[in-house]
């Protein structure tokens, strides 16, 4: 789909995003988190969780609702396992939370060849890639998954949403081999609920039998989504329940209340991270034939899966590559102009100049 971008410089971007967050009430650092992650996945075309999203899902459960608390200190809580800490976040702000917790999975591996950091009493991160990445453009292997802000996803065969789109993120650090970083990252659902606030925002229609309506019918009206479905059927269903498992063993309670603080207040009501760096050398055998390095064999294996006949397969993160290369190729972040509306919304809001649409190029 061809779509009309304009240029914005990741520097105005970031001072917009830095005062939206400073305007809500979070700190300097915390702010600056949540600028580089919103232009780090802007730069990799990751519209739907862009500071747009972030900012709504700060509005909707965050520190305008009691889910989010500016400021908030992270506790280290003890533990017997030296290549692992478990965090309690305090509802801190997700990304930065994430991206310090990816950090420490890194210096983990590092010592130990893996490392892993689970997270209770958390605010949902987005993007998971986006870390992932971080840890892969390092040389290291990583996944994080997480239960999502809000139980909105059917179980197969079910007719209640008790399931959260429940990501899962992959990244590998395949840049020498092939020029980009895999990266495999998926919301369980069909879609996200961040694509349904996209396509409501740009007036195009889902996918089919991607979501239902208050009455539990399939639609593809945005605006008339009730809940999301799972991606293939029982597959997807595991794979979110895969996430509320790990949550449930961290500390994470009843998928149904989570977000709704006014329901069970004895119950928790925060989303639960997890978090997992592997160095590469801790999985080698040392036995690559030919007398290959590791990298040449990931490469030939690589080469194996998409010869054949497959030369036209896209990789997992094939496209995100092609977006980076594209935003800096013309110097900036590329959004639509329904995306520049968002945006001045926001401006206004925290008093901020908005942007001029005449004032911007158009993308190349």
């Amino acid at each position: 789909m061809n779509e009309l971008f304009y240029v914005v410089s990741e520097d105005t971007h970031n001072e917009l995003v830095r005062a939206a967050y400073l305007h809500r009430g979070f700190n300097e650092s915390e702010a600056d988190y949540a600028a580089k992650f919103s232009a780090y996945a802007t730069r990799h075309g990751i519209r739907t969780h862009n500071a747009l999203k972030a900012l709504h899902l700060d509005h909707l459960f965050g520190s305008q609702a009691g889910g989010c608390v500016p400021g908030a200190e992270i506790e280290k809580k003890p533990n017997r396992f030296t290549s692992s800490e478990v965090w309690n976040a305090n509802r801190k702000l997700g990304q930065a939370t994430a991206y310090e917790a990816i950090e420490s999975c890194i210096q983990l591996a590092e010592k130990h060849g893996i490392g892993m950091v689970s997270v209770d009493n958390a605010f949902h991160y987005l993007w998971g890639g986006g870390y992932v990445l971080e840890a892969a453009s390092r040389g290291y292997i990583a996944h994080t998954n997480c239960t999502a802000a809000l139980a909105e996803v059917v179980p197969f065969m079910g007719k209640f949403p008790t399931l959260g789109t429940n990501p899962h993120s992959w990244a590998f650090p395949t840049k020498e081999a092939i020029g980009f970083n895999i990266v495999i990252d998926w919301a369980t659902s069909v879609v996200a609920m961040g694509r349904v606030q996209q396509f409501l925002r740009e007036g195009k229609e889902l996918p089919e039998n991607a979501a239902v309506d208050a009455e539990g019918n399939y639609t593809t009206d945005p605006s008339k989504v009730s809940a999301l479905v799972p991606f293939g059927s029982h597959k997807g269903y595991g794979l979110s329940l895969i996430n509320e498992l790990f949550g449930g063993f961290i500390g994470g309670s009843l998928p149904t209340l989570r977000s709704r603080w006014a329901q069970s207040p004895e119950e928790k009501h925060t989303p639960n991270f997890f978090f997992m760096v592997i160095h590469p050398e801790a999985l080698s055998g040392c036995d690559f034939i030919q007398s290959r390095t590791q990298m040449e064999n990931v490469q030939k294996v690589i080469e194996d899966i998409l010869g054949h006949g497959n030369e036209k397969c896209l990789l997992p993160g094939q496209l995100e590559a092609e977006f980076l290369e594209r935003c800096d190729q013309n110097d900036g972040l590329l959004f639509t102009q329904n995306e520049l509306e968002a945006f001045n919304e926001i401006a206004r809001e925290c008093h901020m100049q908005e942007w001029s649409l005449e004032s911007l190029k158009e993308a190349e």
